[in-house]
């Protein structure tokens, strides 16, 4: 079973983490939410940019990245520079970079960036990319795949982002499903 790590900080963008956690989920893949040690206010709970909390499973300091195959970034500023800041995101993110796959969406690219991981093209929130500051920006693609990265635009685009990592993961043929039993006729 594939599996994505998909670490949370204060701040988050929820549309985006928990429609990728969703669809995710419905393809198949094991969704691995974490948080940052240094954050834990409210036990496991981590609140995100409109005062929505989600239950981490674990610690980011407990992951081992020979157990996924993937990690996803959701946007929002507040988590966005939360993660940017934090040295074993900035680790993992190299980690995975070598061989697996990474993903990030809205602001989170910036982290990418951070990390010297951002693809060559690339898409973010629109605006976003004059403080990700990196060549390559595309505003024509809701995902753009350029390698083993992957970045979407926004809360908007969230289940497209999904759906293409589920693609990637698990097959044509499982996205399909979600995309059928979810009665989406984009993407």
């Amino acid at each position: 079973m594939a599996s994505v790590l998909l670490p949370l900080a204060e701040g988050f963008e929820e549309v985006e983490a928990v429609a990728l956690i969703d669809v995710m989920r419905r393809g198949g893949i094991e969704v691995r939410v974490v948080y940052l040690e240094d954050e834990l206010h409210h036990g496991r709970l981590v609140t995100g940019a409109n005062g929505i909390s989600v239950q981490a499973d674990m610690s980011i300091k407990n992951v081992v990245s020979d157990d996924f195959d993937m990690m996803v970034l959701p946007g929002g500023w507040g988590g966005t520079y939360a993660l940017a800041e934090h040295a074993r995101v900035i680790e993992l993110l190299k980690e995975f970079k070598a061989n697996k796959i990474v993903g990030a969406m809205c602001a989170a690219p910036f982290v990418l960036k951070k990390a010297g991981v951002l693809g060559s093209n690339y898409t973010c929130y629109p605006g976003a990319e004059d403080e990700i500051d990196h060549p390559g920006y595309r505003d024509d693609m809701k995902v753009v795949e350029d390698g083993n990265v992957m970045t979407s635009q926004g809360p908007g685009t969230a289940v497209c982002f999904g759906l293409a990592i589920v693609k990637k993961l698990v097959g044509e043929e499982s996205m399909q499903a979600v995309k059928d039993g979810m009665l989406l006729d984009y993407c």
